[in-house]
């Protein structure tokens, strides 16, 4: 009886083929049966798409790769990945591990070494971890805020457009062309007059410059007036003033008199209306007051 048969080889070759097909599935992934990478442990309350097999970066060189995920169901936010790292790279303590993905969505963690580079971690220990939306994951948080900014900016276009439609804006863009018209002959007409002030201008000053010169002059000639003595002489003439006006208000002197008997005035009166009938009668009779005669003969 033959010890390797037929069925024996083909099983035999089976084996070993199931045994390199699983070896080159786990060196595709990048994990090793007989390595001897450091073993570390990296706590999460969210993986989000971290699996086996998944790289490990430090850098942005890869320095390992994730073993396998270790949930706990009785603790949904505690889960653990188990981390293979070169056992040439020794981390810090206070190292983290984030989880990151590109555009593609391929999932990868980077490691984020703590600052003492002396004081490491022994192998076995088990570090924080944390997840880095990326692009991505802030763009998803900003929907909420797109959304309402969409929905405050379909209002604003609806009243831009109902703004637009409004007939009063197109006047008011007609009266606004007006007023610019109107503006820009205002303008023209200020940079004329501007151009005529700058041309009179030195005139004015000249005339400015006169005018303040006779106001000098006129400054100097009211303080070379002698005031005290200017109003010794005002006062002396409103006292001779006042001395001829008590003088006419006594009884005293012919103004006195002719001004407060009234007898005397009766009399002045009397004198003038008898002068006035002698002037009229003279007129009517002369010859009764002038006689002359080339003959020499009066006229009776």
């Amino acid at each position: 009886m033959k010890l390797f048969t037929n069925e024996v080889k083909i099983a035999l070759v089976a084996i070993v083929a199931i045994v390199v097909l699983f070896f080159g599935l786990q060196y595709l992934k990048g994990l090793t049966m007989f390595s001897t990478d450091d073993h570390y442990f990296a706590r999460f309350n969210d993986v989000s798409g971290l699996s086996a097999s998944s790289p490990v970066y430090a850098n942005g060189y890869r320095v390992g790769v994730v073993e396998g995920i270790q949930y706990d169901y009785a603790d949904p936010d505690n889960i653990v990945a188990v981390m293979s790292i070169n056992p040439k790279l020794q981390l810090p303590k206070g190292t983290k591990a984030e989880i990151s993905s590109d555009l593609l969505g391929n999932v990868k963690l980077e490691l984020k070494f703590g600052p003492n580079p002396i004081d490491v971690l022994a192998m076995g220990d088990t570090i924080l971890g944390s997840v880095n939306k990326g692009m991505m994951g802030k763009a998803g948080d900003m929907i909420p805020q797109v959304q309402t900014l969409l929905f405050r900016l379909d209002s604003i276009l609806s009243g831009v457009n109902m703004l637009i439609s409004d007939p009063a804006l197109a006047h008011a863009l007609h009266n606004v062309d007006d007023i610019t018209v109107h503006l820009n002959a205002t303008s023209s007409q200020l940079q004329l007059l501007t151009t005529s002030l700058n041309k009179q201008m030195p005139q004015i000053i000249e005339k400015t410059n006169g005018v303040l010169t006779n106001t000098e002059v006129l400054t100097k000639q009211l303080s070379d007036i002698d005031v005290a003595s200017t109003m010794q002489k005002v006062d002396a003439t409103l006292a001779h003033v006042e001395q001829m006006t008590n003088s006419l208000n006594s009884k005293e002197g012919s103004l006195g008199l002719l001004m407060h008997d009234p007898g005397l005035y009766n009399n002045l009166n009397a004198t003038m209306h008898d002068a006035d009938q002698l002037l009229i009668d003279l007129k009517a009779h002369p010859k009764r007051y002038v006689h002359f005669s080339v003959f020499g003969k009066k006229d009776k």
